[in-house]
């Protein structure tokens, strides 16, 4: 159990890194990290959701004068190329054929940052995703829900029909559903 004298921020909009979160037993507050979330020309996974990361934590610093604040973000990589959120169901459906039946990688980097030591933590996770072969009608119909829309690569591990597209994970569920709950744990540990 985490215990912190310091309030304790999250910095996303996503229900699902708050639902992770929950999970640790750490009370917490949400705070706005608005940033346009765009990956650099040329730039490596890695180096892009860990920049992101620090983005919204810069972001979110302007809103918490006290505190210790937590952001992250998530990619999907095939074929070296980064795949974020799609931006209309027409790219949804270009992602979810591109991933049928094909391994992927999902990163998510993370930032940590108590306001009153100045101590910050950034670290990533990364996790092998292999996907059955989708029916065209399947990704049509998982379209049709709106699910896929605010998550990267276009599909959601958890709590929806996006579970039944993964034929096989090699690495940290949680991160593939936007948070690494082990490593962000950790980082909680030594940042408090």
């Amino acid at each position: 159990m985490i215990k912190s004298e310091l309030p304790i921020y999250l910095a996303s909009k996503s229900p699902r890194r708050k639902k992770l979160l929950k999970q640790l037993n750490i009370k917490f507050k949400i705070v706005n990290a608005e940033i346009e979330e765009v990956i650099l020309k040329g730039e490596l996974p890695v180096r892009a959701v860990k920049r992101l990361a620090r983005e919204k934590l810069y972001a979110a610093k302007r809103s918490v004068k006290r505190g210790i604040i937590i952001t992250a973000d998530t990619v999907v990589v095939i074929d070296g190329l980064i795949i974020g959120k799609p931006v209309d169901a027409d790219d949804a459906i270009k992602i979810l054929k591109k991933l049928s039946g094909q391994t992927h990688v999902v990163y998510t980097g993370f930032a940590l940052h108590n306001t009153e030591t100045k101590k910050i933590i950034t670290g990533f996770e990364r996790t092998n995703v292999t996907f059955r072969n989708l029916t065209p009608q399947e990704i049509k119909n998982y379209i049709s829900t709106g699910s896929p829309m605010d998550k990267a690569g276009a599909y959601g591990i958890q709590d929806d029909f996006g579970a039944v597209f993964v034929k096989k994970i090699s690495g940290d569920y949680y991160n593939v559903v936007g948070l690494p709950l082990t490593k962000i744990y950790q980082a909680l540990l030594k940042v408090i």
